[in-house]
């Protein structure tokens, strides 16, 4: 649970002498700074801190992403419940699921005990997380906006449940492959991308979200980087205008494979006349976990392809 703040008294087992003021300063230092290292503090990505006296075991886990991270982060033991569309790793299929992150279960959440719910900043039901954090449960808010912040949850998630050593070892190796593929193609020269979310109605991303920085770890620039909202609405003529040296889409979601039938007909568009189509995989892709480096591989490696091309 939460801490405000705890209080510890000294135990002394024998009789301390009024002589000895400094060794019994220095006991209770001891003492305090013993309590201070043991009590776990971290931040979460809404500015929140968060205050346990040991390592939680009870976690309730409100978006898919979060129960992928708690694994990898080594907590997965501590997960007692998920929500729908929470299917990896293997697993994660075997908890008990706690409705989605719009409609939740609450009276079977309370029921669990959790002595931690972690939710999505930007995805989660703000009027029933109200609920749960009156009764005093302590609500963890996640966000990824850039892939630094994968391993930075990594190593939060671990520290929170105890299992720093876990944590830190996959942050530090999904940062190595990060490295990686920074290394070998952000420097290459720049394509124009168009990310497809959605095509009835046609949905893109803005600079601040996780795909935007995959992008440019493989050297592309986002055409609509500069729109306010992070999935904002626009419409085929805005594509056509600032005409993309490529479009990308996910696979197994509308707006994917199918969706992009609507450009292949715009013959005046680069994208379409050089058939510079990109699919990635939607389950590593859309999911902001370490897997996630899975598709920043593809797409790095089929903008090459393009280049090559010219």
């Amino acid at each position: 649970m939460i801490l405000r703040g705890s209080v510890f008294a000294l135990r002394s087992r024998g009789v301390i002498r009024k002589s000895r003021p400094i060794a019994l300063s220095a006991l209770l230092l001891v003492g305090v700074c013993g309590q201070a290292i043991a009590q776990i503090e971290v931040t979460d990505d809404s500015g929140q801190a968060l205050i346990f006296k040991q390592p939680v075991t009870h976690i309730v886990s409100l978006t898919p992403h979060v129960t992928e991270m708690l694994f990898a982060a080594g907590a997965g033991a501590r997960i007692v419940a998920t929500v729908r569309y929470s299917d990896f790793p293997e697993q994660a299929v075997r908890i008990p699921q706690v409705g989605d992150s719009n409609l939740l279960d609450l009276e079977r959440i309370v029921a669990l005990k959790p002595d931690l719910i972690i939710a999505w900043l930007d995805g989660s039901a703000e009027s029933q997380l109200a609920k749960l954090r009156a009764l005093g449960i302590p609500i963890y808010y996640n966000k990824v906006s850039r892939l630094e912040d994968i391993a930075t949850s990594l190593v939060r998630f671990g520290r929170v449940a105890g299992t720093q050593a876990v944590a830190q070892q996959a942050a530090d190796r999904f940062m190595g492959q990060i490295a990686a593929l920074r290394d070998r193609y952000a420097n290459r020269p720049p394509l124009w991308l168009f990310f497809q979310v959605w095509h009835r109605p046609l949905l893109t991303i803005n600079g601040e979200h996780l795909a935007s920085d995959i992008m440019r770890l493989c050297g592309g620039r986002n055409i609509f980087a500069a729109r306010k909202s992070l999935v904002p609405s626009i419409s085929i003529e805005a594509v056509l205008s600032a005409d993309p040296d490529a479009i990308v889409a996910t696979s197994g979601e509308p707006g994917g494979d199918a969706g992009l039938d609507v450009w292949r007909g715009f013959k005046s568009l680069r994208a379409a006349a050089e058939d510079n189509f990109i699919v990635l995989d939607a389950d590593t892709m859309s999911r902001h976990t370490p897997r996630v480096v899975e598709s920043a591989a593809v797409l790095c490696e089929k903008m090459d392809k393009i280049r090559a091309k010219r």
